[in-house]
């Protein structure tokens, strides 16, 4: 029996700009980390240093919300773990599909920050008959050709794709058709979806690509500094200006 598709977060009815959402699980895992600690509150200065973030944008965001904190006491830490739970959707249950269970898709589905976050894992699903009935993380994988109907008997709203991603756009289509509205995808491709679905991308190359990048950079300043003779000179030790064109590293 389809449990229906009634569950949405309160963020977008309330305006809650989507830079603002985006950051409200920093908060809330920093939050989570003081709650595990027995702290009661926390000023806006502590809270954004923990979050990565400054606290001007912090006490903007609380403000959407609805929280100020109070003047020289800070913020309720179990108060505000509750607000932002809420405002994710955090406080409901949230059953998931997890689509490909090859070593990606295993290690998501032994992943144990789901259930303690307001998801569950309703479903393995993987295109391999060998794979049918192989139990991963206690829970049996099923075939592809069930998944409309466990979509369905399990009235779930969000997909995970962890397939090749040769046969992703054809997963995500099917997910689709049987009514998920929100995709993770894993796959190393975009995903093409209608409106009214939404996809959150995870691609690990990528991120390996752009930390390449950084750390050539780095060590390319480093090189620099390092060669003989170089002098860092400043602008008024040059006479120029500080949009002069005299290089920042001199040759002896």
């Amino acid at each position: 029996m389809a449990t229906g598709r009634t569950h949405r977060p309160a963020t977008r009815s309330r305006g809650i700009p989507e830079a603002t959402v985006a950051r409200l699980p920093l908060y809330l895992r920093a939050l989570t980390a003081l709650s595990e600690r027995s702290v009661p509150t926390v000023s806006s200065e502590e809270l954004a240093a923990a979050a990565g973030v400054n606290s001007a944008k912090l006490r903007k965001d609380f403000s959407y919300l609805g929280s100020y904190g109070t003047r020289g006491v800070g913020y309720d830490v179990e108060y505000l773990v509750y607000q932002i739970s809420r405002e994710l959707g955090l406080t409901q249950d949230w059953p998931v599909v997890i689509v490909g269970i090859g070593n990606l898709g295993a290690a998501l589905a032994n992943y144990g920050g789901f259930a303690s976050r307001g998801f569950r894992v309703a479903a393995l699903i993987d295109a391999d008959p060998a794979m049918a009935g192989k139990p991963v993380a206690g829970i049996p994988v099923q075939h592809t050709d069930e998944l409309e109907k466990i979509i369905d008997e399990n009235g779930v709203s969000i997909g995970v794709i962890a397939t090749p991603a040769g046969a992703a756009q054809q997963v995500c289509e099917r997910l689709v058709a049987a009514g998920v509205t929100s995709i993770l995808n894993f796959a190393p491709t975009v995903l093409s979806v209608p409106d009214g679905v939404d996809v959150r991308k995870v691609d690990l190359s990528i991120e390996l690509q752009i930390l390449a990048f950084h750390e050539q950079r780095k060590a390319g300043e480093e090189a620099a500094a390092a060669e003989p003779g170089a002098v860092i000179q400043t602008p008024k030790e040059s006479g120029k200006g500080p949009d002069g064109d005299v290089p920042a590293v001199m040759p002896a």
